[in-house]
């Protein structure tokens, strides 16, 4: 949503969505904020804890009911297997969207790997959707007077525009923008500790064209998938760059992902968002 500065300061009760690639500071903000008056909702946590709980144990149980022993205990409910998803701890998910190449090195087959996408995309989606709902339930429910939407950072990937009305009639957009300095940073930690990612299909398809055509692998089962990480990542931040400046364009406010670290509290945070949207104001755009 759109307000002016005066508007924002005056808001009783606050909603703002953070956008931005995952690293740029999104998650240390939510922890600058009064954990008492703000409800930090972490799109990953609902996805993982709603949408894809399911398909995560059922992989998981998959895997356990190729050991015997271990198949034995789960067939006569002796033992059963959970998640311990919890905003500290979002592995799961990212062991189960997995990384695409030889499945003798960790890889996911092709097939098996887009079909993962396809749910994680659905499922982020959702995660969004529910935003709406979840700021009431913060405030009648938990008592929480503001709310913060961290989202992930393929949410510009997802191209679902009912999804960013529903993020921009209920909450104030915020793009935390990366500079060159921090993607450089961001790129390499992805060289550093491959992640697994979510990639839109039309883009994963040119890469990993010519990743094979560089490498000389003659399909996604020959690719050692910590390499095809690191090599795509610096592609997937030029790629991602300019449908974030879209979304904010179109639907909210921009700062300088570097300036999360020099806030030391709320005001602070209040203030750049202020400025933000003076700046936005005072340059005619909107």
């Amino acid at each position: 949503m759109f307000m002016t500065r005066d508007e924002f300061l005056a808001w009783p009760r606050r909603a703002i969505t953070l956008l931005g690639m995952s690293g740029v500071g999104k998650t240390t903000l939510a922890y600058k904020l009064p954990s008492s008056s703000w409800f930090h909702y972490s799109g990953d946590y609902r996805i993982g804890t709603k949408y894809l709980e399911e398909p995560f144990l059922d992989n998981v149980k998959e895997q356990a009911m190729k050991v015997p022993f271990l198949r034995d205990l789960l067939r006569s409910d002796s033992i059963y297997i959970s998640s311990n998803i919890t905003v500290h701890n979002l592995e799961p998910i990212s062991t189960f969207l997995g990384k695409i190449g030889a499945v003798g090195r960790g890889g996911l087959p092709l097939a098996e790997f887009q079909r993962r996408q396809r749910l994680h995309r659905d499922a982020e989606i959702a995660a969004m959707k529910d935003v709406a709902a979840f700021i009431g339930k913060a405030h009648d429910i938990y008592g929480y007077d503001h709310f913060l939407n961290d989202a992930g950072g393929s949410i510009c990937e997802l191209d679902d525009a009912g999804m960013l009305e529903v993020l921009a009639k209920h909450t104030l957009i915020l793009y935390l923008r990366a500079g060159d300095d921090m993607e450089q940073e961001l790129i390499r930690r992805a060289v550093e500790k491959p992640k697994p990612l979510y990639y839109r299909e039309d883009f994963l398809e040119a890469r990993l064209a010519a990743y094979l055509a560089e490498t000389g692998c003659t399909s996604a089962g020959q690719i050692d998938p910590d390499s095809f990480v690191t090599w795509i990542f610096p592609h997937l931040v030029q790629h991602r760059r300019p449908r974030y400046t879209a979304i904010a364009e179109q639907y909210g406010y921009t700062v300088n992902a570097r300036d999360i670290n020099t806030l030391r509290d709320e005001a602070d945070f209040l203030e750049l968002v202020a400025a933000a949207i003076r700046q936005r104001s005072t340059s005619g755009i909107g």
